[in-house]
């Protein structure tokens, strides 16, 4: 377990944070349609390999999730994506569940599939250069749930991946999301997530996941996205930092938040005031970032799948990890944003 240690502390060095780039075909579908492009191989392709060979993004980005086409693919040379990334200095990770379904007998609730093979994906994955991997469970809030029956099937799923994925000799990446979805208050989201996650590490305890190899991707504590009054950053962070004081053992070498939903300034804005104000109260792990929208809308918009914007596009993506590193650090500023401007 060493090495997995050594793998996940790597992940969440300081300054640095996971680029998520394993949208599922129906996801990059509709973000392509929101700029005009067909979501074919060759464009899905094209468009991660300018991401993945955008010149100074190790700096700030110490890994990529991958989606189980892109791990396979080669870029326009014929090089693997995988070597484009490891040649850069950044780690090669894996989507592996198969989405949320319906959970059977619980209205409005969900549970991830793909537990089956896992075993031998893993295998042919480890072999395809992943070192990390990630499993989503989706949580939602609203009228009478969610039910314990929800959270104790999601966290048990949660488990099994990551000690099939430790057994691998691969990071698991452990991701219950509570969705912003609604018009709570970040009062409940905090209620939600604290029993969330005390039922992820049972469930993580019982099977046998050394914490110290191991990654959370959880949400952070924030009023719905419908809500009429929203909670501002500093409540954000008060919020989350105490849901996880109380629920994230101090084995744990990091957490890598999701941008869920959040605009790219939201994301980033949250994340720089709770890595400020864990500093005055003290934390015990890395509080880094996994984004997929939070550091991708600017690129895809700057693109829009031509040739010709591919510099402009990558200029995008590499402010946005730049930005979204100080605010890992605590030392973010919205006059940051002004280089995007001049860019």
């Amino acid at each position: 377990m060493e090495d997995l240690n050594e793998i996940a502390r790597a992940l969440v060095a300081p300054g640095k944070g996971i680029l998520a780039a394993d949208e599922s075909s129906g996801t990059i579908k509709k973000r392509f349609e929101s700029i005009g492009l067909a979501s074919t191989e060759t464009n899905r392709r094209d468009y991660r390999e300018m991401l993945f060979r955008t010149k100074g993004a190790a700096q700030y980005v110490s890994g990529v999730i991958l989606y189980d086409e892109t791990i396979k693919q080669k870029a326009a040379d014929g090089t693997p994506l995988v070597k484009v990334l490891q040649d850069q200095g950044v780690m090669p990770g894996i989507k592996v569940d198969m989405g949320a379904k319906l959970l059977a007998g619980a209205a409005g609730e969900l549970v991830t599939e793909g537990l089956d093979g896992l075993r031998e994906r893993f295998a042919e994955y480890k072999k395809l250069g992943a070192v990390f991997s990630k499993w989503r469970a989706v949580i939602t809030i609203g009228q009478g749930i969610p039910s314990f029956y929800c959270l104790e099937v999601n966290a048990h799923a949660l488990g099994r991946y990551a000690a099939l994925s430790q057994e691998a000799g691969i990071v698991p990446i452990v991701e219950p999301e509570v969705l912003m979805d609604g018009t709570h208050s970040i009062e409940r989201c905090y209620e939600v997530t604290r029993l969330t996650l005390r039922e992820v590490f049972r469930q993580l305890a019982i099977q046998r996941v050394s914490l110290e190899g191991m990654l959370l991707k959880p949400n952070m504590v924030l009023s719905g996205k419908e809500a009429t009054d929203r909670a501002p950053a500093d409540e954000v962070a008060f919020w989350t930092v105490r849901c996880f004081k109380e629920t994230v053992p101090a084995a744990v070498p990091g957490v890598v938040f999701l941008s869920g939903g959040q605009s790219d300034e939201e994301a980033t804005v949250n994340l720089d005031a709770i890595n400020r104000y864990a500093a005055t109260v003290g934390a015990p792990w890395q509080l880094s970032f996994s984004y997929g929208r939070g550091l991708q809308a600017a690129p895809q918009k700057a693109w829009s799948g031509k040739q010709e914007n591919v510099a402009a596009a990558q200029r995008a993506y590499l402010h946005r990890a730049k930005v979204t590193s100080a605010a890992r650090m605590g030392k973010y500023s919205r006059a940051m944003e002004k280089e995007a401007v001049a860019v």
